[in-house]
């Protein structure tokens, strides 16, 4: 094999961007493989009807994150990306056509949860937000932002921490402890779908989730595909060599290390180390050569994260003024959940709108605007394919329940059929595993993996899901990467 960089990263997802940032500001050279034409892996934009429709993260969410890796690759997150605080998180809806606003500030949102429901409803969400920032700081020093620990260690460091916070029950059920309303607890137990999970098999320590968006959540202008560009010049900035269009066939072993890997063109790279900035379940179903397929264990389909049916829009959302998100919720979130669990199209689901050209409550902008809409999905697996007019039809039905017509000039649609060819072994799951029971933390890939020399990073390893998060994951991949002793 040819002589190239000791360090190889396949994958230009926020990742593995920020696994070369890390690597190459320490001095490491780096090679950046990717498949794609452009950076950003999830983070990505379709061009439709002539607009350009963000069709993964809609926002970023703690922003700390992104300023730390700016600054560990000499950079700036303020110079180099323009972003603008969203004030309305969402707007949700109903078919009975109550309607709630959740403010991204504390005390506008209390106010608004009085008067959608009551005064004790008030009181339950400032109670509800302070147990969420307990168990976001519970957990983020011992977990978020170290290698994963063990069990037994964890228990110990953040068990005090967690006392009263009901850490072994589900999310479902400590929502109920802070609001009567059931249409609050849909509110907040949509926070488990961010990441792919239902609310009713979530643990309560997922209540961390809300905590980082009530921090607040930042929209990147020119769309989120910015982000990943900047990130990829920071990472070239700092030395490490990104190529696109080079798509990796097949990892390569030697002596039980790994050795470098082949390009689907036939063209081998030798590599002493590899990150890999993909899906996991990739390895165990042979994606990456049989070579490698013990490196982590295969995800059973039961532990498979949602996955979705989305459509990207260029047209107009009529009716009421909407803010950028807003989202129709189904009478009965039991029912959905439910559905969903046995691998099934729930009969009514949540429905996502993001009007991606707003922010705050506006009517549409003259001519065409970006749009998405997302609807959760079961992951079945590669060969089961969902029928996409039934979701269709509900997701139309609920706009149209709400006072809300869409006319899409122009759209392009996203199965979980296309989600599962795109990752093979994942069956269209996006986040990896899901978040169920308190021991599901656990069920993560770490950095390490069983071959030496092979670390991954991305949203479907340790710390979760989230393009955050995925930050934090190439950051503990880079320290593997250095810690370890070939």
């Amino acid at each position: 094999m040819p002589s190239e960089p000791r360090i190889v990263i396949v994958g230009a997802g926020i990742g593995g961007l920020a696994a070369a940032i890390h690597l190459a500001a320490a001095g490491r050279p780096v090679l950046v493989l990717e498949r794609a034409a452009v950076p950003g892996g999830k983070v990505a934009t379709a061009a439709v009807g002539g607009v350009a429709v963000d069709t993964g993260p809609a926002v970023l969410a703690l922003r700390p994150v992104f300023e730390a890796l700016f600054e560990a690759g000499g950079g700036s997150l303020a110079a180099e990306l323009a972003l603008d605080p969203l004030p309305v998180l969402g707007r949700h809806l109903w078919p009975d056509g109550r309607r709630l606003d959740l403010m991204a500030d504390p005390a506008a949102a209390e106010e608004a949860i009085g008067d959608f429901a009551g005064p004790s409803a008030a009181r339950g969400f400032r109670d509800f937000v302070a147990r969420a920032a307990r168990v976001y700081r519970a957990l983020e020093g011992p977990f978020l932002t170290v290698q994963r620990p063990g069990m037994l260690a964890l228990g110990a460091r953040v068990g005090p921490a967690l006392r009263g916070t009901s850490p072994f029950g589900t999310m479902w059920d400590a929502l109920g402890e802070h609001f009567a309303d059931p249409r609050l607890r849909q509110v907040f137990g949509r926070m488990a779908a961010y990441v792919g999970s239902s609310p009713l098999q979530a643990p309560a320590t997922l209540l961390l989730v809300a905590h980082v968006e009530m921090s607040g959540l930042q929209v990147v202008r020119g769309g989120m595909v910015r982000l990943a560009q900047a990130l990829a010049a920071r990472a070239a900035a700092c030395g490490a060599d990104i190529r696109y269009g080079a798509p990796v066939a097949e990892l390569l072993v030697r002596g039980g290390r790994i050795a470098g890997l082949r390009l689907a063109d036939g063209q081998a790279v030798a590599a002493e180390q590899v990150v890999l900035n993909a899906d996991p379940a990739g390895l165990p179903a042979g994606a990456f050569g049989r070579a490698a397929a013990a490196a982590v264990p295969a995800l059973p389909a039961s532990r498979r994260s949602f996955s979705a049916f989305g459509w990207a829009m260029a047209g107009r959302a009529e009716g009421p003024d909407l803010p950028r998100q807003a989202v129709f919720h189904p009478a009965d979130a039991a029912a959905e959940y439910a559905a969903l669990a046995r691998g099934r199209m729930p009969a009514v689901p949540t429905v996502t709108l993001w009007a991606q050209g707003r922010l705050a409550p506006a009517a549409p902008p003259e001519g065409a605007e970006p749009l998405l809409a997302l609807v959760a999905a079961p992951a079945r697996g590669d060969t089961q394919k969902l029928d996409p007019a039934p979701p269709r039809a509900a997701m139309q039905a609920a706009l149209a329940g709400a006072g809300v017509t869409l006319r899409a000039a122009a759209e392009v649609v996203a199965t979980p059929q296309d989600h599962a060819a795109r990752a093979p072994g994942t069956g269209g799951a996006l986040y990896g595993a899901a978040v169920q029971g308190w021991q599901s933390i656990f069920h993560r890939p770490a950095a390490r993996t069983a071959l030496p020399g092979l670390f991954l990073a991305g949203g479907a390893t340790h710390p979760g899901a989230g393009i955050a998060m995925a930050a934090l994951s190439g950051r503990l991949a880079a320290a593997a990467v250095m810690g370890e002793k070939p």
